[in-house]
């Protein structure tokens, strides 16, 4: 029989082996699909979940998300590089999506989901569910996704490749900077990055006690690699890292302003990269969202990720903002979300 549960307590969710096993490494192949990152959301970034889960037999699927007034978001903040639907292994995805789909309509009247990737169809087949549900449905681009695919490359073969002022810069600055890497949670280099961070050109950090608490606990994992650029002794250069199931995943990174001749932050990158490639043999780098230009240096393939906002055209409520979506579209000359 078929279930769709609603849960605010991450306890709760721990209590199905199941689901539980599905939710932790190595089933949970990425930092966001596990419950230690959406119970670091709740605890350290105010972040108030709503877990769902639909249950047929044995198998499961599940989407983190939070309430927001009455509207339905993602479980996600800047750190998340994306939010997936999850499922177990050999579940039908589009019967339980259109089961969560039709469920949903009885808790919010307005979905926002994002940023949602589409690799695996996982996006298409959403929105296929809360259309056929009865969901007012409008898909956009909201962000892209820069990453690198090894393709059993060497680190010079790939730096090989890349273009010649980036190589140059290398060759020019590569030993201007001295560059550790460590993989167990360090908590003077953590101050080193902190420190760093906030001599840097990046706005304050929105929630530094969840990024310190999910550096060490991929530090006791074996996951974590963060890098150290240091001249003359003084740290002014740093990168956090993590590495699992084949992905390594770059999450910050960061370089003090009057350091910015040193090119520390090229070095440090580079030195990554061949950790990752030579070392933990990598098949994937995920440079996480945004369209920074010096992404575009490093990487190879952009990926699309996408804003998903549905409506219950029943609740009148939702009318203007129906109305105005629609205008838009016809503006923009869109035939479909």
């Amino acid at each position: 029989m078929i279930s769709v549960e609603y849960h605010d307590d991450l306890k709760e969710v721990q209590g199905d082996a199941a689901l539980a096993a599905l939710l932790h490494a190595p089933a949970a192949r990425a930092p966001f699909d596990r419950l230690e990152w959406w119970q670091g959301l709740s605890d350290c970034c105010n972040l108030l979940p709503l877990i769902v889960v639909v249950r047929d037999g044995r198998h499961r699927a599940v989407m983190p998300l939070l309430r927001r007034g009455r509207q339905v978001h993602c479980l996600a903040n800047w750190y998340a590089f994306r939010v997936a639907p999850l499922f177990t292994p050999g579940a039908d995805r589009a019967w339980l999506l259109s089961e969560l789909a039709k469920d949903l309509a009885g808790q919010t009247p307005h979905l926002v989901l994002s940023p949602l990737p589409d690799e695996h169809g996982e996006t298409s087949m959403l929105v296929e569910a809360l259309r056929q549900a009865g969901w007012v449905t409008f898909v956009e681009r909201c962000d892209v996704n820069h990453v690198l695919t090894v393709n059993g490359r060497s680190y010079a073969a790939y730096l090989a490749e890349r273009a010649g002022p980036l190589r140059t810069t290398l060759k020019r600055k590569a030993d201007k900077v001295e560059v550790s890497i460590e993989t167990a949670f360090n908590p003077d280099s953590w101050d080193a990055y902190e420190a760093i961070y906030a001599q840097s050109w990046k706005g304050e950090e929105g929630c530094p006690g969840f990024l310190r608490r999910f550096a060490e606990q991929e530090g006791a994992a074996g996951r974590l690699r963060l890098a150290i650029a240091r001249a003359d002794g003084r740290p002014v250069a740093a990168q956090f890292w993590t590495v699992e199931a084949g992905t390594a995943y770059i999450h910050k990174l960061a370089h003090v302003e009057d350091a910015k001749t040193l090119s520390p932050g090229t070095t440090l990158t580079a030195a990554l990269l061949e950790r990752v490639i030579d070392i933990d043999k990598v098949d994937l780098v995920d440079f996480g969202t945004g369209n920074d230009a010096y992404k575009r240096d490093w990487m190879e393939l952009v990926r699309p990720r996408y804003r998903i906002e549905a409506f219950r055209a029943k609740w009148p409520g939702t009318w203007p903002a129906i109305a105005r979506k629609l205008l838009r579209r016809v503006a923009a000359g869109q035939s479909d979300g």
